[in-house]
């Protein structure tokens, strides 16, 4: 379904007042404020919200959807934090479900996609406490040895809080040590909700609001974009998330350093907060549709399709999404271990493509800062695609 034209919402005399003025502000290229982005969760209904936020993506990327070929390392999922939310990571006392990679399988993850044309590789896992600064700095000068080509994607701002820390280092000092090594940017993940209060009662341990953002702001001055990440569907309010978007657009005008902006679906499954239940499918379009109105300043909404399974991916092209992320391959945990609806989580690039044509988009190819790499628009795919070594 397509959501209909943004005037013909204009000019429908039914509308709400309050909303129809939001609508026009919208037309005219102007910024919404947050008691705009609350009123729209409030009262916007699910097909205004997506014609709103077609016409914002349609404006900024036309019809075009895009996605790349990349990998997951997750090194670890021990982790010396216990977020509430997470049912991935383990405590280091803990015997049953962990895992720590050696260096030798990473390097034998890396090279099972010798002559498979992905360009990133994306690492992020728990926080180990003997997994440092150095180590991964080390880690990633190996793996642009043997890929000198791949864009390595790093570290969330929680991950790398603590590896300064114990190495006593500066954020500065830390992300030059990377970027030298061969990082070339950040992932969003570790933001969860910035309010203080919620902060303090899903993930009171791990890095505050102000240290993710300091840290993300120092990676953009040293030319090193990221992703910016939201988790929603717990005990948050819409007064939280428009708070958490209003911090992130604000650093945004400042630095123009994000690439992209990701909402995450709190999942239930085994984790302290298993006594929630999980937003509707319809609440993850509205979020998506109004996190497209409201984040401006961002170029790329993102769907991460391994959370929210395949066909709600595909339904959330139409309300403001223009990138469903990668074909991932099957190598991350941390959705799934929390019930997400892709077990498996593995696409190939033929179905990537389908997905996005079915849905009357425009596929393409990107890499991991949004430059065109192929348009499969035209494209008919070979019997047999390359696929990794097993």
């Amino acid at each position: 379904m397509k959501p209909v034209s943004i005037f013909n919402i204009i000019n429908n005399s039914a509308l709400d007042v309050s909303l129809k003025t939001i609508a026009e502000k919208i037309s005219a290229g102007e910024r919404i404020t947050a008691e705009d982005g609350v009123l729209l969760f409030e009262k916007g209904e699910l097909g205004f919200l997506g014609s709103l936020a077609n016409f914002v993506k349609e404006k900024k990327s036309g019809n075009y959807v895009f996605f790349n070929r990349n990998f997951h390392i997750e090194p670890t999922n021990i982790c010396v934090f216990d977020c509430k939310f997470c049912s991935y990571s383990r405590l280091l006392k803990q015997k049953d479900g962990t895992w720590a990679l050696s260096e030798e399988d990473i390097i034998k993850m890396v090279k099972k996609f010798d002559g498979v044309p992905v360009t990133e590789v994306h690492i992020v896992g728990g926080v180990h406490p003997k997994m440092g600064l150095h180590y991964f700095a080390e880690l990633i000068k190996k793996i642009k040895e043997i890929r000198p080509d791949i864009h390595v994607k790093a570290f969330t701002a929680v991950e790398l809080e603590y590896m300064c820390r114990k190495a006593k280092v500066s954020y500065e000092e830390g992300l030059k040590i990377l970027k030298d090594h061969g990082q070339g940017s950040l992932p969003g993940g570790g933001a969860e909700i910035f309010d203080e209060t919620i902060r303090k009662e899903i993930c009171e341990d791990k890095c505050t609001t102000a240290q993710w953002l300091e840290i993300h702001e120092t990676a953009h001055k040293l030319g090193m974009p990221s992703n910016a990440t939201m988790l929603y569907g717990h005990i948050e309010k819409f007064e939280h998330r428009i708070d958490h978007m209003q911090r992130l657009r604000d650093l945004q005008d400042k630095t123009k350093g994000f690439n992209c902006f990701i909402p995450l679906k709190f999942r239930n499954k085994d984790n302290q907060m298993s006594d929630l239940k999980e937003v509707s499918v319809i609440e993850d379009l509205r979020n998506y549709a109004v996190s497209r109105i409201y984040m401006d300043n961002f170029n790329h909404l993102k769907a991460y399709w391994p959370m929210i399974g395949r066909t709600t991916a595909q339904l959330s092209l139409n309300f403001g999404v223009d990138d469903i992320d990668g074909t991932i391959d099957d190598t991350t945990k941390i959705y799934s271990m929390a019930g997400a609806e892709d077990q498996n989580p593995k696409l190939s690039t033929r179905e990537l493509v389908e997905l996005i044509k079915n849905a009357g988009r425009h596929p393409v190819e990107r890499n991991t800062l949004y430059e065109h790499v192929k348009d499969y628009q035209e494209f008919i795919f070979p019997t047999e695609e390359i696929v990794p070594h097993s």
